[in-house]
């Protein structure tokens, strides 16, 4: 709980001091975005590795703490304004490590941001490629590492789908893009189950298919 307060007193004291044109200080921000999902994504705070009995103690005590510091990690990215172009694509990695945690109303909470990072880039480049190239790039890595899950990949697909149906102008690449994702994720998950399968015909045909 005080490490929460700490973050929370950082996240005041940039969006007061250090936002504005003339004060912006980027490598703060950046270590409040490095430093929050490395409090959220820690061992100790993931309660699905625990028992139930001490799961629900932890809850009791304390609630989910990883949903408190999504929140405001997804409050202080929408701060950012017309600086967020400047956190692109260097935290894509961090976000998506963040939204691979296992609890579903964080992840619900937070997808959401790499909808605005596709039309941050967009809106300046009428591309979003460089987002596009380090999420498929981060994602392999996080996926072999074992995060993710079919959950994930159904969350990604619904809330990236209607996010850009809802914007006329990424409507059709947006898309396209979430097919390459989340065709990308399933071939991903198949492979990691099937790694130590002894089913040798099986496993091949999953890492034709991810190729």
């Amino acid at each position: 709980r005080e490490f929460l307060r700490t973050i929370n007193r950082f996240a005041s004291t940039l969006t007061e001091m250090f936002l504005s044109d003339d004060s912006f200080e980027l490598q703060l921000w950046n270590n409040y975005f490095h430093l929050a999902v490395a409090f959220l994504t820690q061992d100790s705070l993931q309660l699905e590795s625990f028992s139930q009995a001490k799961r629900s103690s932890i809850l009791a005590k304390y609630g989910d703490m990883r949903a408190t510091i999504g929140a405001s990690i997804r409050d202080m990215w929408y701060n950012l304004g017309p600086r967020k172009i400047e956190f692109i694509p260097g935290m894509v990695g961090p976000i998506l490590e963040m939204t691979l945690v296992p609890e579903p109303e964080l992840r619900k909470a937070t997808i959401p941001i790499f909808f605005d990072m596709m039309l941050c880039e967009y809106q300046l480049t009428r591309s979003f490629a460089r987002f596009e190239d380090e999420i498929l790039r981060q994602l392999d890595t996080e996926v072999e590492g074992g995060r993710g899950d079919e959950q994930y990949k159904q969350l990604f697909e619904s809330i990236l789908l209607s996010c850009c149906r809802g914007h006329p102008e990424l409507a059709e690449p947006g898309q396209s893009f979430v097919a390459v994702v989340t065709g990308l994720l399933e071939r991903l998950l198949d492979y990691r189950a099937v790694r130590n399968d002894e089913n040798k015909t099986y496993s091949m045909s999953c890492t034709v298919n991810l190729l």
